[in-house]
């Protein structure tokens, strides 16, 4: 089971993991939604497409921009369709 932890807080949990350039993606559905504020970050990477992010917010304290997916990633990505990843500070094991 791989998990995503920040501050203490179980973010999501799965044994469904693709990982893309060291990077674990969770099942969309395997994300607490209740933690995921949307954020207005968009960044573009030439083989996946355009990301989108979240921020993430637990006890009140928040990180900005810490997930992101791909609302419809290029072909050469679609593994990572309905997937989210983490990163700033977000443990991942």
């Amino acid at each position: 089971m791989t998990t995503a932890t920040w501050n203490g807080t179980v973010l999501a949990e799965s044994d469904d993991i693709v990982t893309v350039e060291g990077n674990a993606y969770f099942p969309r559905e395997s994300v607490r939604e209740e933690v995921l504020r949307p954020s207005a970050k968009h960044t573009t990477c030439p083989w996946k497409g355009e990301a989108s992010y979240f921020s993430i917010e637990v006890d009140g304290q928040t990180n900005a921009d810490a997930a992101w997916y791909y609302p419809e990633p290029k072909p050469a990505a679609e593994e990572i369709t309905g997937r989210v990843a983490f990163w700033r500070g977000v443990e991942v094991r």
